[in-house]
């Protein structure tokens, strides 16, 4: 099913446990992506021919998927972006060009992306607005009590991760949503490991923005997902002009194309996009007790052997139950450098990720240069985890 999980690394069986920053492709994935480019390149939006015809239609059929997927209101509330990086710029620019303005704020929390933090910077750069930082506490969860002292009537957009790439930490964005909007307050959520763990209901959350990506999500490279509430897309300026994002065209004024294309200029990435539709149908064969219940107990597993292990510091920590996080480890060894370690992994057939994870911002909290992480999905195993725990034991012995 996942062909990628086959292979072999250095004559071991891959154990790929680096699925937070990209997930392996299902196999209906890369059918769909080599049929489309195979037999129906054309286009989208265009040509009245045949490739041309079926091209869009695929490519609609997924936008219609991810609306189900999100429980969005309405089709036109779903813009295709090359990824989540490029929906929050979209959002960034085109809501920051109409409705910021000098001395207006921006809240962004401290576990955040790079990509939910430097176009905000860059907005407020532009605008002349003021970026404010709502903290994490040492066990790497939101300090929400001080969420109110930071919103103000100049308050203009919360932007807040669904899931802390690195810390794994399911925030209680329904909470703050709701906070957020008693004050006046619309709010982005980074949904990249959101979308992926979580089952989201846009229309429950109430969020005005939620963000994606395709590629985490077991579908192809290159695609992403916004969603908007249409108050806000419709009031927003188009992010780039070109081919199909039009209504008409003169020297004199320009119209632009009604939702979503106002949004989708030139050429999309359309047999990428397309198979969104084949990645949705894969995640709701998920939506299993049993299949969820494994899922768990491999987390569990994991979980319990970071923490009784007195050598390795763990970042991002339950509170109460388990199911305040994703099975995703950020962690670091006293004198041991993380990608030694993760170098000694992968020889062992092991792929994890190691360096600042694009949250420098975090690291610097934790006062680190940099992190382990590993990510599990659910194609990942017990056997997996308990080699990797035995692995892990011996890379630390070899380097303390």
């Amino acid at each position: 099913m996942f062909p990628a999980l086959s292979r072999k690394v250095y004559g071991k069986d891959l154990v790929y446990f680096d699925n937070a920053a990209t997930s392996q492709r299902v196999q209906s994935v890369i059918d769909e992506w080599n049929r489309i480019n195979a037999e129906s390149n054309a286009n989208i939006h265009r040509a009245v021919h045949r490739l041309a015809d079926e091209a869009t239609q695929v490519y609609e059929q997924a936008r219609d998927a991810v609306k189900d997927f999100l429980n969005a209101a309405a089709r036109e509330e779903i813009v295709f972006t090359s990824g989540t990086t490029a929906a929050v710029n979209l959002v960034a620019f085109s809501y920051g060009e109409t409705f910021v303005s000098e001395g207006d704020e921006i809240i962004v929390t401290e576990a955040e992306h790079h990509s939910n933090i430097v176009p905000w910077q860059m907005m407020c750069r532009r605008k002349g607005a003021v970026l404010k930082v709502l903290p994490v506490d040492e066990s790497g969860h939101l300090e929400l009590d001080k969420l109110d002292d930071l919103i103000s009537p100049k308050t203009k957009m919360m932007a807040v991760t669904h899931i802390s790439n690195v810390l794994g930490i399911v925030n209680p964005v329904k909470d703050i949503i709701s906070k957020c909007h008693e004050r006046g307050v619309p709010v982005l959520v980074d949904g990249a490991q959101g979308a992926v763990h979580c089952k989201v209901d846009v229309q429950d959350l109430d969020c005005d923005f939620y963000v994606f990506s395709g590629h985490k999500l077991y579908a192809a490279t290159g695609t992403g997902v916004l969603y908007g509430k249409k108050r806000w897309l419709d009031a927003m300026p188009p992010y780039m002009g070109g081919g199909e994002m039009v209504g008409t065209v003169t020297f004199k004024e320009t119209t632009y194309a009604p939702l979503p294309m106002k949004f989708e200029a030139g050429t999309q990435n359309f047999a990428s996009a397309a198979t969104l539709k084949q990645a949705i149908e894969f995640i709701n064969l998920l939506n299993d007790s049993k299949l969820e219940e494994y899922y768990n107990a491999v987390r569990d597993y994991l979980l319990d052997a970071f923490m009784s292990d007195g050598r390795i510091r763990l970042y991002g920590v339950p509170c109460g139950t388990n199911d305040e996080k994703i099975p995703l480890f950020s962690f670091t060894v006293d004198g041991v450098h993380h990608e030694d370690l993760a170098l000694i992994l992968d020889k062992m057939g092991i792929a994890v990720r190691s360096g600042q994870m694009c949250a420098e911002p975090l690291m610097d909290r934790y006062g680190v240069t940099g992190m382990l992480r590993v990510s599990v999905a659910p194609y990942n195993t017990m056997e997996e985890a308990v080699y990797f725990v035995k692995c892990l034991n011996k890379a630390i012995d070899m380097l303390i």
